[in-house]
């Protein structure tokens, strides 16, 4: 269900019409000449974290660097699975460590990507998400939280009302409808996946 778009490459997060798009979590430290691993949302990684492109950086809680606001991709590779990025920016294993927790964006232009089949996280992030099933139709399940990229398909994430986190297979069949300018997510989850299922 989930589209992708082609930004152009270098391009600076400076268009005041565009929405924010994260696409990977900084992790800990890769070597000494400043790479880092990533954690990735997005399905890809080699256009969106191409060498050249321009990302917004939003530091997490506990990041020590909470200054620096943009970084430039300067090297892109692999180890095994696990994607690596060296910025142009940072040039040491100290300066990378810093940037720990960091959420990476992208900037996407809104009617540039959005198509029938295609969501990403900045349209379904705060949803409320209700149940479509016969038996307990209308019922809230919880909130989209965001849209993870997986190898065999995408999750829909999904805060129940008593906080636990549930992923969705982000599927026609589970999720049929999806309506942000009400507000709504339509769920038809099988059963036992959200908490409340387990308490009936």
């Amino acid at each position: 269900m989930t589209s992708t778009d082609r930004p152009a490459r270098g391009r600076q997060p400076s268009d005041p019409q565009a929405e924010r798009l994260r696409v990977a979590r900084i992790g800990k430290p890769h070597g000494v000449r400043g790479e880092v691993t990533v954690q990735l949302f997005t399905d890809e990684p080699e256009t969106r974290l191409a060498p050249g492109e321009a990302l917004i950086r939003q530091h997490g809680r506990d990041t020590a660097d909470r200054e620096t606001p943009a970084l430039t991709v300067r090297t892109q590779r692999w180890n095994k699975d696990i994607c690596l990025l060296g910025f142009e920016e940072i040039t040491d294993r100290n300066a990378a460590e810093a940037l720990r927790g960091s959420m990476l964006h992208i900037e996407v232009s809104d009617d540039s990507h959005h198509d029938d089949e295609g969501w990403y996280t900045h349209q379904i992030a705060g949803l409320r998400c209700f149940s479509g099933r016969q038996r307990d139709r209308g019922t809230v399940l919880g909130t989209a939280e965001e849209i993870l990229s997986g190898p065999a398909q995408d999750l829909l994430v999904v805060r129940a009302p008593d906080g636990e986190e549930v992923l969705v297979p982000f599927v026609d069949e589970l999720v049929p409808e999806i309506d942000p300018e009400v507000g709504r997510i339509i769920l038809t989850p099988p059963e036992g996946l959200f908490p409340q299922d387990q308490q009936r």
